[in-house]
């Protein structure tokens, strides 16, 4: 397959995913659960967000709640509304005790004019979401629209395209364990082998910064985290300008 056909098959599959994640959502919990540091470090995105206690946060493609967990704990007194494309993926994440200033919903990331949102948000957390987007650049304006002056967005997102050897980690950790913990969920692997090609075809940090930059973000900046995803899940921190 040429690398034009590969581009236009993972773009393709794109729009296939809130479908795919209809399928694993009641094991979804249990397979990242297998995953050392992955609620830690959605714990050290949420914080990098640096929000005042009562702040408005989107937390956008919140899947199961694992991330809302995250931003619930780091700011216990913020509003906090999800967002996700998969229907079963938010069931699980109702399902689960929270706050009465915590709330769910089905919504679209490319096109959020149909959800129940307040207008702007002082922080919005995407966790392993802007890489599923069909649409990259679009799904940036929709999060900088929906952010108010000054506010901050928090990318939680693997990159690996800048070294060789994140890029040797994340297909040997991809291939060897995820793939084959999806299929020894009884769930088929169909997302998970979607995960591998799909990190491996995102931005570089320096790509995705200028990206950003490009959306009319301000003040980006990454920062890492620690153990085997060190080099391969980082934070991307944005802001939007402030009015004049």
């Amino acid at each position: 397959m040429s690398m034009q056909s590969q581009v236009q098959d993972l773009t393709e599959q794109k729009h296939g995913v809130p479908a795919q994640f209809n399928r694993v959502a009641s094991t979804y919990d249990l397979l990242t659960g297998l995953n050392p540091g992955y609620k830690k470090h959605l714990l050290w995105s949420a914080k990098r967000l640096c929000l005042e206690p009562n702040a408005r946060i989107l937390d956008l493609c919140c899947g199961t709640g694992l991330s809302t967990a995250a931003l619930a704990e780091a700011y216990p007194e913020a509003t906090i509304d999800g967002v996700d494309a998969s229907q079963e993926m938010i069931a699980c994440a109702k399902a689960k005790s929270w706050p009465s200033q915590v709330r769910f919903q089905l919504g679209n990331a490319m096109d959020l004019s149909d959800c129940d949102l307040a207008e702007q948000y002082d922080g919005i957390l995407m966790a392993y979401g802007i890489r599923n987007v069909p649409d990259m650049d679009q799904g940036l304006q929709q999060v900088l629209n929906r952010l108010a002056p000054g506010g901050r967005v928090c990318f939680h997102e693997y990159s690996v395209a800048d070294s060789k050897r994140s890029q040797w980690t994340w297909r040997l950790v991809s291939s060897g364990i995820i793939i084959p913990s999806g299929l020894l969920s009884g769930k088929g692997t169909g997302i998970y082998k979607y995960l591998r090609d799909s990190v491996l075809d995102f931005d570089g940090i320096k790509a995705f910064e200028q990206r950003l930059l490009d959306a009319g973000f301000v003040n980006v900046r990454t920062q890492p985290m620690d153990g085997w995803q060190r080099g391969i899940v980082h934070t991307f921190i944005a802001e939007k300008a402030t009015k004049e």
